[in-house]
């Protein structure tokens, strides 16, 4: 296996610590993720060099310039505080004419854009719950064929950021205080969204024109209190003392109907396509208990630490935490942005 540069984009308050770490060191920091990544790349043989990024691209400039990587393994879900200036990143690396993993700029921009991403939905045919959104500053009117139980989520936030057990309201006074809630406290637009009730999944994808969907993971909730909706609230997604009080997990969806699992890989990969994304993504979708599935969004550039969803769901479709991170340098390095100039072969990495 040739020897490749890599140079892996961090923010830089979670560039890990090169101190020999305990399993509980790793395991309860912020910078896990990192961490996997770069102790991982190293353990197959590239030459790895961490690089916090915060609030100036210099430092980017001047680590290309000096290092010359193969590729940059991009690891930022933000920049100078803001979750959706990580594409104007990843628009700098493709100026600069250098290969990265995950996805490209349009695709980061249409998929963290909940409302627009569904209008994409629409003219595509893709089942989604029906919504409505109110910009910031402005007051909700909730229209008649938007019926309650509806749930409330920032527009572009990720993470689950915003989102507990209060977002889901049954009345117009309680719609409107969470719509504040979310403009004030989040400080997005509130998108307000049908609730499903059912079974939430989780589908990673990967690849740039020919792409592959992953098995059908979903996140387990079953042992909540039975007053408590099943949603991926911020308790639920990174509380790891809330998971273990109530025995939250993941695993591969099981007793689902014949052919049910592999229309949601289809879907999956229809969304992948419909926004144009690339590299690697995770599709969330939930479930009813008809059976019809309805998608809630995309993210683009998941968390990819050594016993995250779309890792443990690749090490199911056979990729092993090393092969899985092969791969994302393998389709980052295959990728040719538009209108960019011939590529030089890529290293070889068999």
């Amino acid at each position: 296996m040739k020897r490749l540069r890599i140079l892996v984009l961090m923010h830089e308050d979670l560039v890990p610590p090169d101190a020999p770490l305990t399993e509980q060191d790793v395991t309860s920091a912020d910078w896990k993720t990192e961490y996997d990544v770069v102790t991982t790349l190293r353990t197959l043989g590239h030459d790895v060099k961490p690089l916090g990024v915060k609030s100036d691209l210099g430092v980017l400039r001047s680590a290309m310039e000096d290092w010359k990587p193969h590729i940059a393994f991009n690891l930022l879900e933000e920049f100078d505080g803001v979750a959706v200036y990580d594409q104007n990143v990843v628009s700098y690396l493709e100026l600069l004419h250098v290969p990265y993993t995950g996805c490209n700029p349009r695709g980061l921009m249409l998929a963290r854009d909940k409302v627009l991403s569904k209008k994409l939905f629409s003219f595509h045919r893709i089942p989604f719950p029906d919504f409505m959104v109110v910009p910031q500053g402005r007051r909700v009117k909730r229209p008649k064929w938007l019926p309650f139980p509806l749930i409330v989520k920032s527009v572009t936030e990720e993470a689950s950021r915003g989102i507990s057990q209060a977002s889901i309201v049954q009345d117009d006074d309680k719609l409107k205080e969470r719509v504040e809630f979310i403009h004030a406290s989040v400080g997005t637009g509130a998108l307000i969204e049908q609730y499903i009730e059912g079974r939430e999944f989780y589908v990673g994808v990967m690849g740039n024109g020919h792409v592959r969907a992953l098995p059908v993971w979903e996140l387990m909730m079953d042992k909540l209190p039975e007053d408590a909706r099943r949603i991926a609230t911020e308790r639920v997604k990174w509380n790891r003392t809330y998971q273990t009080k109530y025995g939250i997990r993941s695993e591969e969806a099981g007793n689902l109907p014949e052919g049910k699992a592999e229309e949601i890989q289809h879907l999956a990969k229809r969304v992948y396509r419909a926004l144009g994304l690339s590299g690697y993504a995770r599709i969330d979708v939930r479930m009813d208990a008809a059976g019809q599935v309805y998608v809630l969004e995309a993210n683009p550039n998941p968390q990819i630490a050594h016993d995250e969803d779309f890792a443990d769901s690749a090490e199911k479709a056979g990729y092993t935490y090393q092969e899985l991170l092969q791969e994302l340098l393998r389709i980052g390095l295959r990728r040719q942005p538009a209108n960019s100039p011939p590529k030089k072969p890529s290293p070889s990495l068999t």
